[in-house]
């Protein structure tokens, strides 16, 4: 199934403790809160590039499957990532977190993020 497509976010779960862990003031959990992310996903055979509009800030992400990529981390740090594909699901391996992205049918994007013992759900439909 492929993932190419532009999403938006419908629901999120357990948001607030997610952002806390990544050094979110509550002032920006707020303000985040509100905004209906933007994702859209371009897929060219193994090379993925996902761009997150939030508001006035935009975040890019590519990568390659089966290689090691450096990425744009959430608080603007080079991370490294390792990304494999099985089926419907892309996974994505950093040193501190992994990222799970799971087409649940042709219109949904799921993406579960887990940092630790946090997991943050992100459900988003086709637009």
């Amino acid at each position: 199934m492929s993932f190419k497509g532009k999403y938006q976010v419908e629901r999120q779960e357990n948001l607030e403790a997610f952002m806390k862990l990544l050094g979110a003031t509550d002032e920006m959990i707020e303000q985040f809160k509100d905004i209906k992310v933007i994702t859209e996903v371009e897929e060219n055979g193994d090379h993925f590039k996902m761009t997150d509009i939030m508001g006035s800030n935009v975040r890019v992400v590519a990568f390659t499957i089966g290689q090691e990529s450096e990425v744009d981390g959430a608080g603007g740090e080079k991370v490294k990532v390792f990304a494999t594909r099985q089926g419907n699901k892309v996974k994505l391996t950093m040193p501190t977190m992994e990222c799970i992205l799971e087409m649940t049918d042709k219109n949904t994007l799921v993406s579960t993020t887990t940092a630790g013992t946090v997991v943050h759900k992100r459900i988003s439909k086709r637009i």
